[in-house]
């Protein structure tokens, strides 16, 4: 065989980079916003703006003194491009590091800090800024322009949803008309369970015509080692395919040859690293116990292996190419489903839930006006990427009348929606309905109580791992905190107003990098049991000296504004936190005799109550609400000052009304 070169190709998009993979990708975006920004106005005041290696390697060290980043990288330079290439990809910045229009859209709403929805979909401000770019951005496939989001929302449209396996591997391998007319087939065949996943990657990689030449070549060629690292196209290099050629031999001695080595199989099979080893194993076996393998042999193979059936060596290099590179390909769209899922969150237009992906309701009944015509662009480049544009300069799709979408959104619901306004309350009101759903599903009163357990352990994986990786975990305390007050306040009110947190389509919290107002204001009706009033929720996770530092300006703060602003004695803040320092209370107490002006207005006797997560916990589990607690945290503020160990007594009240 005469030694010749067979080149990698890109099968598949990714959105971003796999070297930057990251959780609350949001605010890393807004983060590198505001540090490129820094950075520039100090580098090109001494001189030249050149993002060369020299440049990369000082933004590196700027992005580590600023916390953004720990460790030591071995090359300083090379980590600074991966961890602002994302940014580039969806045309926030240049490939110089230099933030474009849309970057700069995007920096001045997280400068001013704020984020409520302003647009025809009801997204906050961030978020529709990521939706205009993610409607712009392209990938190059081996030549083919693919613009990945416009491509989702079309298959959305004409599927009703996805699951995340389909998500995974099938849709990055659109990439022109014919391959998402096949792929939208082939989806239909699986659901019906005509077809297997790996029939489909590979019916994507054969219409390649580099492995349709690496196929022809596998079967008209002697195996040695040089075949099969010619034939396997590592994007990497060739040496790392050396292991299949063994795994090559075992399998055709024991498939086509009849030997029992089985146990030499195994060994070969194991040689292959990560998921495409996992997969060739499960490929092979029905057991890799190696007890069971020794005394049973060819019995704990497969029953059907697709190599049982093969009759000749060309039928085995057949099977053997295909799941050569559909376990590579597979192992790869796994690795993109991670990034790409987090990309296209950012549009909050999306709900990922129970394993299914599907539009949010406004954006699905808009873009199924619009999704006909946009998607006659979605393998043409968007030349406005970095610009910051309206949807009608993206695309004369979104030239139509909204109208058509409240008429059809009034008929499908029976309701009466004419304008913005009317859809915004109707889609508010189906949010809260959404919320409720979520709090019943997710968040009961145990996981409650355990998530307080892991806030005071600080136990962040497990806190992750049971609401989201999208915020910081100071965020989520606020969040979970919102969500036990809502179900002590017996779920009055809508809670989502409630909460000054920005959440995504999924109505999980997220972090932004701007700073922010007081963490809940819960607003209570007068009643029987308390006057008309607004609580002011403050939750947070510092302790010790650090929170007497950080904490006491501005909790009194906020409630001092919110009185002036609303001029309502009843309106006090209750202050809760893992760990309560004894100085924060006395402090907090004390505001009730201590003025405090603002622009020559005054509030004298302001109301702070102090309460820690065990005493929460306990609130939970006996079951204790709102009504009951109002008057006897107004029973122990209006005592005197120097009631003895009046908090602790206070804290006994509270948590043995129903004892």
């Amino acid at each position: 065989m005469t030694a010749r070169r067979i080149s990698y190709k890109s099968f598949c998009w990714v959105i971003g980079t796999t070297s930057f993979r990251t959780s609350k990708l949001n605010l890393k975006i807004e983060e590198q916003l505001l540090l490129l920004d820094e950075f520039y106005n100090k580098v090109s005041i001494k001189s030249e703006w050149k993002w060369n290696n020299d440049v990369q390697v000082k933004y590196y060290d700027f992005m580590k003194s600023e916390g953004f980043l720990y460790g030591d990288a071995l090359r300083k330079d090379k980590d600074a491009r991966e961890k602002t290439s994302g940014l580039v990809d969806i045309g926030l910045i240049k490939s110089n590091r230099l933030i474009t229009e849309a970057g700069r859209k995007l920096l001045s709403i997280t400068k001013e800090g704020i984020f409520e929805s302003n647009n025809i979909f009801d997204i906050s401000k961030d978020s529709y800024v990521y939706l205009k770019q993610l409607l712009k951005t392209s990938n190059n496939i081996s030549g083919k322009v693919v613009r990945p989001f416009i491509v989702l929302i079309k298959i959305l449209l004409e599927l009703g949803y996805l699951t995340y396996e389909e998500f995974m591997y099938f849709i990055p391998l659109i990439v022109d008309l014919e391959s998402y007319k096949l792929i939208v087939k082939k989806i239909k065949q699986y659901r019906k369970k005509e077809i297997e996943v790996e029939d489909i990657i590979y019916s994507r990689l054969i219409s390649m015509d580099n492995y349709q030449m690496a196929l022809n070549i596998f079967k008209e060629s002697k195996v040695n080692e040089d075949l099969i690292c010619l034939i396997g196209m590592n994007r990497k290099s060739r040496t790392y395919d050396k292991p299949y050629y063994v795994l090559y031999k075992n399998i055709k001695d024991v498939f086509l040859d009849g030997k029992e080595d089985v146990e030499t199989l195994l060994e070969s099979a194991k040689k292959i690293k990560n998921i495409p080893g996992i997969l060739w194993r499960n490929l092979l076996f029905n057991s890799i116990n190696i007890g069971k393998i020794r005394r049973d042999k060819r019995e704990c193979l497969l029953d059907n292996c697709p190599f049982l059936l093969c009759n000749n060596e060309i039928e085995l290099k057949e099977i053997f190419f295909k799941y050569l590179h559909v376990f590579k390909a597979m192992s790869t769209l796994y690795d993109y489903f991670d990034l790409n899922r987090r990309y296209f969150n950012l549009t909050d237009i999306l709900i990922f839930e129970d394993n299914l992906i599907g539009l949010d309701m406004l954006p699905k009944y808009y873009f199924k006006e619009t999704a006909d015509v946009l998607f006659l662009e979605a393998f043409i480049k968007n030349n406005k990427l970095e610009k910051d544009v309206g949807l009608l300069e993206i695309s004369n799709a979104f030239d139509f009348d909204i109208s058509v979408v409240y008429e059809k959104l009034s008929k499908d619901f029976g309701i009466t929606i004419n304008t913005k306004e009317q859809a915004s309350t109707y889609i508010n009101d189906e949010r809260y309905r959404r919320f409720n759903k979520l709090i019943d599903k997710r968040f009961s009163d145990e996981v409650l109580i355990k998530l307080l357990d892991y806030f005071e352990k600080r136990n962040d994986k497990k806190i992750e791992e049971l609401v989201t990786d999208e915020a910081t975990i100071p965020t989520i305390f606020e969040y979970i905190v919102g969500i036990i007050w809502y179900k002590v306040s017996e779920r009055q009110g809508n809670i989502l107003d409630f909460m000054k947190l920005s959440l995504e389509a999924n109505l999980l919290p997220k972090t932004h990098a701007s700073g922010g107002y007081a963490d809940i204001i819960y607003e209570y009706e007068a009643c029987s049991y308390y006057p008309k009033h607004s609580l002011l929720i403050e939750a947070t996770l510092t302790e010790g000296s650090s929170q007497r530092r950080m904490e006491m300006e501005p909790v009194s703060r906020h409630l001092r504004d919110y009185r002036i602003r609303f001029n309502n004695p009843f309106d006090y803040s209750l202050f809760i936190s893992t760990y309560l320092d004894k100085n924060v209370i006395s402090d907090f107490r004390y505001r009730k005799i201590i003025p405090y002006t603002r622009d020559k207005e005054t509030i004298t006797g302001m109301k702070i109550i102090t309460m820690d997560t065990e005493s929460l916990k306990k609130i939970l589990e006996r079951k204790i609400i709102y009504r009951k607690l109002y008057g006897i945290f107004e029973k122990y503020h209006e005592m005197p000052l120097e009631t003895d160990d009046w908090h602790d007594k206070m804290i006994q009240d509270v948590t043995s009304i129903y004892k």
